[in-house]
């Protein structure tokens, strides 16, 4: 029987007004991968910051024992020493610096006097190896697509010899070639002798590859499953995860009423003189009121360059082509422009495009459309409380008060915040660039709700969505996008996960 490489017992860590933890308990045997699941919100990466001395002894209550013996992290330095390393959503590399820089940063090979660069690219090249990553040491990391990156991160811990690897949602920001390679490479790290601990919210990748699964509900534990066990299945591991039975996370819409058109783009082109081609490529398409239009495809294909060079284009392409709303032509060079015709679009990056972190939850929804508030160029204060309350009862935004700190909101709670900013510029037509990439399953389903009663109401929504069922599941239509080029269409009663892939790879 393997023996327990890790053990946390009875933690509790509490935060201004939130008891983040609460006497929580998790255990994970030697040479597993122990997958670690919840809600956003539910406590799974303040667990993983007390286990790697973010939060430091003596901040939180209970015990973390490693290999029989109790620990005291004063700081991160200590949990790396023990063979702990973290590798966190938002990548710690330096975009400036080379893969061998980046691998060894920290804890660089001295030859007694100073580093020695040759022994660290001899190093870093055989580390790359044991990743299955084929590139040169000498690059710059900004110069690797981000799967790779992500490899580097794994590198440069395995560099520091760790018995427990912890991973938090690593595979949030990759495509599924670059996420089936990385639960590839974890299955042979375990063959090594390599202790994984994964946090995931993509409930398909932990039914693959988990050997254990404990689920975290409030800052509690709530149960730990083996994948032998007749439980380990998703509709089971979403009821322990939320509380409650969702049999469907596509939630259906009441009435679909299909009205006109009211979105037309005719032999729309877009070149990027930054890098010298064209983006997109005599694109057709239309949006018809009250209709939720799906854009798939493949990462890279232009899905994104698509909707920014709608919203204003701020990366300044150089667009050829025609765009109607409501059968008048329009042009819009900047997002405000775009704001104004009723064309809103909430970004895919909500942390770093859509929101302002240090900011609290009412500045955020305020923010896109301040004439709204304002008396002779003075925010009223008074008027900005009461329509942020109205957008966060409305959207259930899960904040103890409308002055917190973004920052300190869940990825669900976040991405509310990001649509209610946005909703406050009463748009008719919403571009929503992958509206559920990095939440909770029970946060998707109230996303879902909420982009139903929005077209119930006349909206039209485009969204772009890397996830064939989240495409299936909530459009009324599918366009695939591939190369910059629209590869196909189809109503969704007649699209299947394989037709989407075909057009998309073709």
């Amino acid at each position: 029987m393997p023996n327990t490489i890790l053990e946390m017992k009875n933690i509790t860590k509490e935060f201004p007004g939130v008891r983040a933890l609460d006497d929580v308990n998790f255990k994970v045997k030697e040479g597993e991968i122990h997958c670690l699941v919840g809600e956003n919100g539910a406590g799974k990466s303040t667990l993983m910051k007390v286990l790697s001395g973010v939060h430091p002894h003596g901040s939180y209550d209970g015990e973390i024992i490693i290999d029989g013996i109790p620990q005291h992290f004063a700081r991160i330095d200590d949990s790396k020493k023990a063979g702990i390393a973290i590798i966190y959503q938002e990548l710690a590399l330096i975009p400036e610096m080379t893969v061998y820089e980046n691998i060894f940063l920290g804890h660089e090979i001295s030859n007694g006097i100073a580093v020695d660069w040759n022994e660290t690219i001899k190093q870093a090249t055989r580390m790359l190896k044991k990743v299955q990553l084929d590139a040169n040491p000498s690059m710059k990391v900004k110069d690797l697509g981000v799967g790779k990156q992500q490899l580097v991160e794994i590198a440069k811990a395995l560099s520091m010899d760790v018995k427990l690897l912890l991973l938090d949602e690593p595979t949030s920001s990759l495509n599924e070639d670059d996420s089936a390679n990385l639960l590839r490479l974890l299955r042979e790290l375990k063959q090594q002798g390599v202790t994984c601990v994964l946090i995931s919210h993509k409930l398909s990748e932990v039914l693959e590859i988990a050997d254990t699964v404990t689920i975290l509900r409030d800052g509690k534990t709530v149960c730990t499953i083996d994948s032998a066990s007749s439980d380990m299945n998703e509709q089971y591991l979403i009821k322990q995860m939320v509380g409650r039975e969702i049999t469907n996370i596509y939630p259906k819409r009441e009435k679909k009423e299909i009205g006109e058109t009211v979105l037309e783009v005719r032999d729309w082109s877009a070149y990027d003189p930054n890098l010298g081609r064209y983006v997109l490529k005599d694109v057709n398409f239309h949006v018809r009121k009250g209709e939720i239009v799906a854009f798939s495809g493949l990462m890279g294909s232009g899905r994104t360059e698509l909707a920014l060079s709608l919203f204003g284009n701020p990366l300044h392409y150089r667009i050829k082509g025609e765009m109607l709303i409501d059968g008048k032509p329009v042009h819009f060079n900047h997002p405000e422009k775009a704001l104004k015709d009723g064309l809103a679009y909430v970004t895919e990056d909500r942390k770093g495009n859509g929101l302002i972190l240090i900011q609290d939850v009412k500045q955020n929804i305020t923010l896109a459309n301040l004439g709204e508030i304002s008396n002779n160029g003075v925010v009223d204060k008074n008027k900005e409380i009461v329509i942020a309350q109205g957008y966060k009862d409305s959207l259930d935004i899960r904040t103890p008060t409308i002055e917190k700190k973004v920052l300190f909101l869940s990825g669900g709670n976040q991405q509310k915040v990001s649509l209610a900013k946005w909703l406050f510029v009463k748009p008719d037509i919403m571009i929503l660039d992958e509206p559920t990439r990095g939440i909770d399953v029970g946060a998707k389903f109230e996303i879902y709700t909420i982009m139903n009663k929005l077209v119930e109401q006349g909206m039209s929504i485009i969204m772009l969505s890397s996830e064939l069922p989240e495409v299936l599941g909530m459009s009324d239509r599918v366009y695939i996008v591939a190369s910059g080029r629209m590869a196909g269409e189809m109503p969704t009663a007649e699209a299947t996960q394989e037709k989407i892939m075909h057009l998309a790879t073709n």
